[in-house]
């Protein structure tokens, strides 16, 4: 298992340096976030031991019990999952990053309750950039607003943006959602904001993502193969 897993992450480093390399970007720009929902801790440490370093979850208890099983590795934690109130304690406390935060309370929450020894908790806000029903996410109309106010608050780094555009197999149709969330980041860095982070792309849209500057790409089934 652990030489599959490693041919899997090799296999996928080498996926992301093509698209780099077809759409210009500079060699390195995208990093690999590898997602572990409902995988076993075995199998984060057997990509750790590939040289993985940075993991995102999507389930607070699940991630908790892998990252104390896992402690003694030098690992990145990266929560990408909903953000409901009574789960940013143990965010704040436990991870580097929080990439789905799709509202001002949830940031407010976050900052009040991230500790003073780490650094500054990594925040990226979450877009509902196809205007879905079922997706989390701000309404790009809301966005300048709350990146200004996220910005300022104590304890927390904004980084940038993040998305889950609907599914689409066309690369054209995979880029476009990809497209505006760039231009809303650019509009941000235009009136001021430090960011540095589009956190966009999965499996099955990977090179639309890079194509349109990702800069971590959120990748699991091409890791470790379809969830049961």
């Amino acid at each position: 298992m652990n030489t599959e897993l490693a041919e899997r992450l090799h296999a996928v480093l080498a996926r992301i340096r093509d698209a780099e390399r077809r759409f210009q970007r500079p060699p390195g720009s995208v990093r690999l976030l590898a997602v572990g929902k409902t995988r076993p801790a075995a199998a984060i440490a057997a990509l750790a031991a590939a040289g993985q370093r940075c993991f995102g979850e999507n389930y607070l208890q699940e991630a908790l019990t892998k990252m104390a099983e896992l402690a003694a590795l030098d690992l990145e934690w990266h929560f990408i999952g909903p953000i409901q109130a009574n789960k940013t304690r143990a965010i704040a406390e436990s991870f580097s990053w929080a990439h789905s935060v799709d509202r001002l309370k949830i940031a407010e929450r976050l900052s009040a309750q991230r500790p003073a020894r780490p650094p500054p908790l990594n925040i990226c806000l979450q877009i509902n950039i196809s205007r879905e029903s079922s997706k989390h996410g701000l309404d790009p109309a809301e966005l300048p607003a709350v990146a200004r106010a996220v910005s300022a608050l104590p304890r927390l780094r904004l980084r940038g943006l993040m998305a889950i555009p609907a599914p689409s197999t066309d690369l054209a149709a995979q880029r476009e959602p990809f497209a505006r969330l760039r231009a809303l980041q650019e509009r941000l860095i235009a009136e001021g904001l430090l960011l540095d982070t589009l956190s966009m792309g999965m499996t099955d849209d990977l090179e639309a993502a890079v194509a349109e500057g990702s800069t971590l790409a959120r990748i699991g089934t091409a890791l470790f193969g379809p969830r049961a």
